[in-house]
């Protein structure tokens, strides 16, 4: 059986998100412990732990057919291999930062300073649309020390909380490019496995959308009902069902988390009652 060879990290936040979303699609990963491949019970698939800048040019050379890794990974290293999935998770920025005692102007500051990375096509792409030139300094490890032992004047790295710039007395100045996980396919995947991604991609479609969404049930008065109705969004239109109290109706509804909060005080304004908020699981359109 043909099976499709997805590539995540082999360790860290985005390994444990990748996994995650792969079980919420159904899919069983038999994973024992520093195994470097896994096989799935229950879907065609192969599953590879890869160091995370490895992974382009696996998919590159066609030794995996996709991946799931950061945005930001492929910008640096594989601005040739195409992505099929936003997948909304591990978001972070690639970001310039100085010493907080430095006092900063612009980008143009940086005209002739050594900054310390691990993105250099990314540092370089960024200041040479900018009209500047810096002495860069490749580093792969944590960079954020550079500045303090005298190696750069100022640092480009990955920034999600800003709490390890902190640590290091950074700040940071220059946001370059924001980021996030993304199922990437390779140049090589054969039309077989390209119906398996298609299947997967069915998949993960449904869980993004059940994930930024809530399901809300609701009891309103007759006399109020259009008014809330008004305000309620739906996959296509809300489910209004009669209640055994007369002159009541139970309303059922979709709402995206992003405006979730302001929506539920909007219908308690507008005489909702007893909402009934609950998660989606999977949303199938």
């Amino acid at each position: 059986m043909t099976k499709i060879r997805i590539a995540i990290q082999k360790s860290g936040r985005l390994n444990e998100e990748s996994l995650q979303i792969l079980k919420d699609c159904g899919i069983s990963i038999d994973n024992g412990k520093d195994q470097l491949k896994a096989s799935s019970r229950n879907f065609p698939m192969e599953v590879f732990y890869l160091r995370n800048g490895d992974i382009p040019q696996y998919l590159r050379d066609g030794v995996v057919d996709i991946a799931i890794i950061g945005e930001n990974v492929l910008i640096e290293k594989g601005e040739d291999i195409s992505i099929a999935e936003k997948l909304g998770f591990s978001k972070c920025k690639v970001s310039l930062a100085v010493p907080k005692s430095v006092k900063y102007n612009s980008v143009k500051d940086f005209e002739g300073k050594r900054i310390a990375t691990s993105y250099p096509n990314t540092v370089l792409n960024y200041l040479k649309d900018k009209g500047v030139k810096a002495d860069l300094h490749i580093i792969n490890g944590s960079v954020e020390i550079a500045p303090n032992i005298g190696l750069a004047d100022a640092i480009c790295d990955i920034v999600s909380s800003g709490s390890t710039l902190f640590k290091n007395n950074l700040k940071e100045v220059e946001v370059m490019l924001t980021s996030e996980a993304v199922l990437a396919v390779s140049p090589k995947i054969s039309n077989e496995r390209r119906e398996l991604l298609e299947k997967l991609q069915f998949r993960i479609q449904s869980v993004l959308r059940a994930r930024a969404s809530k399901y809300v049930l609701l009891n309103a008065p007759n006399e109020k009902l259009e008014g809330i109705l008004k305000l309620l969004p739906g996959m296509r239109s809300p489910t209004v069902l009669p209640l055994a109290d007369a002159g009541w109706s139970s309303v059922h509804t979709v709402i995206n988390k992003d405006t979730f909060w302001e929506v539920i005080d909007e219908l308690k304004k507008a005489g909702a009652e007893g909402i009934l908020v609950c998660p989606i699981e999977k949303m199938v359109l």
